[in-house]
């Protein structure tokens, strides 16, 4: 009889033993992750926001209002880098800087994105080609920008643009697999609103008294010009921090007076002072072109987009070439 109490007994404690042993409860499953993205221009931010949706959280690496063509990377933008997904860059010739920058990091989990792969780059024009360089490259320092005579501004082509748009909707899908269709769905959105800038463009500038417009900044709007038939000229060379030289001054005042028109174009973040020049020299209006490099802070506190901004230059455009 004992031995069979001393038996229950013992049952009784193992029982109790094992009902009080910690239970390994299953980790609910982890919530997706976000992809951190970094940009360095606004036309890059703006697309990959687009595309990005609630999937993504995309940072500007340019804080509003700052130029960007005389931007280097600092401290803080190198650590934000290094904790990104994605790191979304024009193309070498716009920012030089950026692969030996995304390298030196030694950030092995950042995927290097070039936004230009696939687009058919132009060349400056003939004169601004080379033009303040020191070594035939326009490479004047370790941190100017466009570096050699192609023209990075690629995005003011909206068929590159919707190239970009390609490149960056990729690099997501491949950094984030399980939300293709997400990023797909927007990518698609954002070419549909592309293209009909693109119609409206080619409407809009299909019956202007004058097809030449003049830019009393660096040369920045020659795929616009390219794709809608205009004939363009600006003050400077590709370089956004060249001097444009006298004779280059006097030329365009020539110009102005030759082809009768009404206004010359400033752009934004950078000094007026040349085109108020040519059109205190001429009697002629200034109208803001915008290049959409990067955006003021009021600007980018009321969210402007890409797509508001060449709207804008439209209507101006049509001003200045005296469209019906």
């Amino acid at each position: 009889m004992k031995k069979v109490y001393a038996v229950s007994v013992a049952l009784i404690f193992a029982v109790l033993a094992s009902a009080c042993e910690k239970k390994e409860v299953p980790a609910p499953p982890a919530a997706h992750k976000n992809l951190i993205v970094v940009t360095t221009l606004f036309p890059l931010y703006d697309v990959a926001r687009t595309i990005g949706g609630d999937k993504a959280e995309v940072s500007l690496i340019l804080p509003p209002g700052v130029e960007p063509h005389t931007f280097e990377p600092r401290p803080e933008d190198a650590a934000r880098v290094t904790k990104a997904d994605l790191f979304i860059f024009t193309n070498e010739f716009m920012e030089p800087w950026a692969v030996k920058f995304v390298k030196g990091l030694n950030a092995g989990n950042v995927a290097l994105v070039d936004s230009s792969r696939g687009v058919t780059l132009l060349r400056a024009g003939a004169e601004e080609a080379g033009a303040d360089d020191h070594d035939g490259r326009g490479d004047k320092g370790h941190h100017h920008h466009h570096a050699g005579a192609m023209d990075p501004h690629i995005w003011l082509d909206f068929d590159n643009a919707q190239i970009m748009v390609d490149n960056i909707a990729s690099a997501m899908v491949a950094r984030d697999p399980a939300n293709k269709a997400y990023y797909l769905a927007n990518a698609a959105a954002c070419k549909a609103e592309l293209e009909k800038l693109d119609a409206d463009y080619k409407a809009g500038l299909s019956s202007c008294a004058k097809r030449v417009f003049l830019h009393g900044g660096h040369y920045a709007f020659g795929y616009l010009a390219n794709r809608y038939g205009l004939q363009y000229e600006s003050a400077s060379a590709v370089n956004a921090d060249a001097e444009p030289t006298p004779a280059k001054l006097v030329a365009l005042v020539k110009q102005v007076r030759a082809n009768g028109l009404k206004y010359v174009y400033s752009e934004e973040l950078l000094s007026p002072r040349v085109s108020e020049m040519i059109a205190k020299e001429t009697g002629v209006s200034v109208l803001l072109l915008h290049g959409a490099h990067n955006i003021g802070k009021a600007d980018f506190d009321q969210g402007v987009t890409f797509i508001s901004l060449m709207r804008r230059n439209l209507t101006n455009l049509r001003t200045g070439l005296q469209c019906k």
